[in-house]
C-alpha cells in the first residue's frame, strides 16, 4: 500500500454509515429544518460524520484523535464526500460513480460502506421468501464487485478501504422499531461481511475495514449509553458510531 503521505485526495463513497447526517441530528448539530426533515439540503449539518472525521477531525468532541486525521498526516489532501443517506449499490452506480474523475492516476484514498441497506430493504419487501433472498444475496455480492471494479477503473491507483456491514441486532436478528416480529436473517449478512473480506484479501491495495466486528455488542444489547447507533433509528450510526467507523478506517490503514 502506498505511504499515506503519498494520498492526494479521499473519497467516501456509499451508505449514510460515510455521512454527517445522523451523528451531526445525535449531537444537535444542525439546523432547525434538518432536525425537522432529515433532509441534508435543508441547511447547515456539523462534519461530524465518519468520513468528515477521517479527513478532519472535530476536536472538540474527541480530543483523543487531535492530530490523527488526514488533514493532519497528509497536509493538501482533497476531500470528496460523495456518500449519501440510504444509498443502495444502485444508487452508487447511477450517481456516486459518475462523480468521479474519468481515469485519476494519483494515488488516492477510498472509503466504501454499502451493501448492508440493500439486504435491509430486501428483506423488507421480500421476507418469508427464502429462495429468493438467497438470489437477491448472490446478485448484490456480484453488483458489489462491480462497484470496486468500476472504482479502480476510475481511480487505477486507489488504495481502497472495504468496510463491512453493522449489525445493529448485535446477532439477534432484532431491531425495535425497523424490523418488527420475523428475526432478520443475519446468514445473509454474515455472506456479504464474508465476501467483503475474501474481495479486500484479494484485490491489490485493498484493504478491510472490519466495522461489523468492531461494532459487535454495541447495538441492541448494550446499554443505550453504550450503543453506536442513533436512538431514533438503530440502523444509523450516532456520534460516538461515526467516530469508531472512523477509528476502524485508521486501524486499517495501519495508523
Amino acid at each position: 500500500m502506498p505511504h499515506p503521505s503519498l494520498f492526494s485526495h479521499y473519497f467516501a463513497i456509499g451508505d449514510s454509515m460515510s455521512t454527517d447526517l445522523y451523528p451531526a441530528l445525535d449531537l444537535g448539530e444542525t439546523d432547525v429544518a434538518v432536525a425537522l426533515e432529515r433532509e441534508v439540503g435543508a441547511g447547515a449539518i456539523a462534519r461530524v460524520g465518519a468520513a468528515s472525521l477521517l479527513y478532519e477531525n472535530s476536536a472538540r468532541h474527541w480530543e483523543e484523535f487531535a492530530g490523527r486525521d488526514l488533514v493532519t498526516l497528509m497536509p493538501g489532501v482533497g476531500f470528496t464526500n460523495l456518500a449519501s443517506d440510504g444509498a443502495t449499490i444502485g444508487d452508487v452506480f447511477g450517481d456516486q460513480l459518475l462523480e468521479l474523475p474519468e481515469r485519476d492516476e494519483r494515488e488516492v484514498l477510498v472509503t466504501l460502506t454499502v451493501g448492508g441497506g440493500d439486504l435491509l430493504a430486501a428483506f423488507g419487501v421480500h421476507r418469508g421468501r427464502a429462495a429468493l433472498m438467497t438470489q437477491i444475496v448472490r446478485d448484490t455480492l456480484e453488483a458489489y464487485d462491480h462497484v470496486v471494479r468500476a472504482i479502480l477503473a476510475a481511480l487505477p491507483n486507489a488504495t481502497l478501504l472495504l468496510t463491512t456491514a453493522y449489525d445493529p441486532s448485535d446477532g439477534t436478528g432484532r431491531i425495535p422499531g425497523v424490523h418488527e416480529g420475523a428475526a432478520l436473517p443475519i446468514a445473509h449478512l454474515d455472506a456479504l461481511n464474508a465476501h467483503v473480506r475474501e474481495l479486500a484479501a484479494r484485490t491489490p491495495n485493498a484493504r478491510v475495514a472490519d466495522v461489523w466486528r468492531h461494532f459487535l455488542g454495541h447495538g441492541v444489547t448494550a446499554p443505550e449509553g453504550e450503543r453506536w447507533y442513533w436512538k431514533r433509528s438503530l440502523v444509523e450510526p450516532n456520534a460516538a458510531g461515526a467516530s469508531e467507523v472512523r477509528r476502524v478506517w485508521l486501524e486499517a490503514l495501519g495508523e
